[in-house]
């Protein structure tokens, strides 16, 4: 019951996330808050994945009310036996754990290539990536933030909001590592029988 409880809760915490993911995401955007550089398409590339909205975002929220409704003791069965019913439920829990961990990885993945590339502003020589042989340095190096001209504070917009995003879809995945691991020792502890049903069937 303990354990229940506490799958539900870890459940419930993929939604705030979610809707995290996707508020950052679309914040990215809008730098500076001026819609003029999404309509023009002079954002960094790595945006345009919709890694926040879609992936940490949207899909995640399927995955938790997915998630949720298992955890449920009132769900449905799925065949005679109860002790089978919960076992196919454990299966499925970890299925979407594990999907959960595939869609946060993404957004994680893309969010930290997009921080080590830098934005995409205009310097002295045009629109480009003035950061992006830089291998990441830049991060740590302000002092050449002012070669990006427009938008305006673009460079700390971009570290802000692709930090966080990092940090909400690394949550995510930590979250659904531990339904995982949590789900995969309960099939171990019933010595594979709900791998054999499913083989039998």
């Amino acid at each position: 019951m303990g354990s229940r409880k506490c799958g539900g809760c870890l459940s419930g915490l993929l939604i705030p996330l979610a809707l995290w993911s996707i508020i950052v995401n679309i914040l990215l955007y809008f730098p500076n808050g001026q819609t003029s550089y999404a309509s023009s398409n002079k954002l960094t590339n790595y945006v345009w994945y919709f890694e926040g909205i879609c992936f940490s975002g949207v899909m995640m929220l399927i995955v938790a009310a997915v998630l949720l409704v298992l955890e449920n003791d009132n769900n449905c069965k799925c065949c005679q036996s109860e002790n089978c019913s919960k076992k196919y439920m454990t299966l499925l829990s970890m299925i979407f754990s594990s999907l959960g961990i595939a869609f946060s990885g993404y957004c994680l993945v893309i969010s930290a290539l997009g921080l080590v590339q830098g934005p995409y502003c205009r310097t002295l020589d045009g629109w480009e990536y003035a950061f992006e042989g830089t291998a990441g340095r830049f991060l740590t190096d302000s002092s050449i933030w002012i070669q990006c001209l427009e938008p305006a504070h673009v460079v700390e917009w971009n570290i802000i909001l692709f930090s966080i995003l990092i940090a909400l879809s690394g949550l995510q995945v930590i979250v659904c590592l531990i339904r995982v691991v949590t789900q995969l020792s309960k099939i171990l502890c019933g010595n594979y029988s709900v791998i054999i049903q499913v083989i039998d069937h």
